[in-house]
């Protein structure tokens, strides 16, 4: 029987996804929040964890690397995402997801992805083809989303500027930069549509 994990930050869409995993029978099926996500996995040793890649803690689970702090080795990663958000797909590749899902599609591809990612195969869903190739052009470079980055948590130009040891000029050329490559009006914007892409 595989096991599988959910996290999720909704306790109501969790509730569903175990319900619909557990109606097929050949799954052992958990769930959890981030918060208790590490208790969790140390306990149970999941063969795929599903994530969904619009939830807060997906991120810094990512930036991780997938072989981190949530899965040790041996747990393949699925997670649920749109096409609208480029930035995130890319973040799950680099992580080495095997599976991608579109929330949008019908619960059996998620049935099906997690029966091939627990065999070690690759589960694509043919809806986020065009994510995975915006994702290849993320438009900003590591700096410019590391500045875009910070200034999304609210950290002013000098903030940014002394955790980055660079100099407060050097930082508004880089916001500026950021600002015009992605099509913004203002700092504000450039935020809001780096967000939204999954690139911040």
């Amino acid at each position: 029987m595989t096991r599988v994990l959910i996290l999720h930050s909704v306790g109501l869409l969790r509730s569903a996804l175990m319900a619909l995993l557990k109606a097929e029978g050949s799954f052992d099926v958990f769930a959890a929040c981030w918060r208790t996500a590490w208790r969790q996995e140390e306990g149970l040793r999941p063969d795929v964890c599903v994530v969904d890649l619009d939830c807060p803690g997906a991120a810094s689970l990512l930036e991780g690397g997938w072989e981190g702090p949530v899965t040790g080795t041996g747990t393949r990663l699925v997670v649920l995402a749109t096409a609208e958000r480029p930035g995130a797909l890319r973040k799950a590749f680099e992580a080495r997801a095997l599976g991608y899902v579109d929330k949008d599609g019908s619960p059996c591809r998620l049935v099906r992805a997690i029966r091939q990612v627990a065999k070690g195969e690759r589960f694509v869903d043919e809806s986020l083809a065009f994510g995975f190739l915006e994702a290849s052009r993320v438009p900003l470079t590591a700096r410019e989303l590391s500045v875009l980055a910070r200034a999304a948590e609210g950290e002013s130009i000098a903030e940014i500027a002394r955790g980055l040891h660079l100099s407060n000029g050097t930082v508004r050329n880089y916001m500026a930069s950021a600002t015009r490559k992605v099509g913004a009006r203002n700092r504000i914007d450039a935020i809001r549509i780096s967000q939204r892409a999954g690139w911040v």
